[in-house]
């Protein structure tokens, strides 16, 4: 994110690991859950919120506590599919926050990651694994040992 904007990024993840890697990649802020990561990206945006949440997670707190780290008119862009939206409407209307669902971008974003790719300004963190050693990257996603995307190559 930090190649295609100048906004100030804040990471919230139960790694710390996983956190210390996002601060490699360029974010501004990380945030450990637990348990006061909301008030945490509140103070860390003057109580104002962020503009704008991206849950790659989507389930075990992840919705209330994105919803709750927004701002008024925030919008909230759902990758994650594990859990379930439940929000009552007359909050969504008194804080006239947006739902955004995608899957993986645009072609527009497409192409734009693959120029940013080829300038530099965006590096791939891979880990490859040939066939045979599925279950090995199965279970490394599975510990949180896998950073970045793993790849099986045939």
């Amino acid at each position: 994110l930090k190649a295609l904007t100048p906004a100030e990024i804040i990471v919230v993840d139960r790694s710390p690991e996983a956190l210390e890697l996002t601060r490699k990649w360029g974010a501004d802020h990380t945030v450990v859950v637990d348990g006061s990561q909301v008030a945490r990206v509140k103070d860390i945006t003057d109580g104002q919120g962020a503009e704008a949440v991206i849950d790659f997670v989507g389930e075990g707190g992840a919705i209330e506590d994105g919803i709750g780290m927004l701002r008024p008119a925030g919008s909230y862009y759902v990758i994650g599919y594990g859990g379930k939206l439940n929000i009552p409407m007359i909050d969504i209307i008194s804080t006239e926050i947006n739902f955004i669902g995608n899957i993986v971008g645009t072609y527009n974003d497409l192409a734009e990651l693959m120029t940013l790719t080829a300038q530099g300004k965006v590096i791939l963190h891979t880990v490859t694994y040939p066939l045979d050693a599925t279950l090995d990257a199965i279970h490394a996603l599975d510990s949180g040992k896998l950073r970045g995307r793993g790849i099986l190559i045939p």
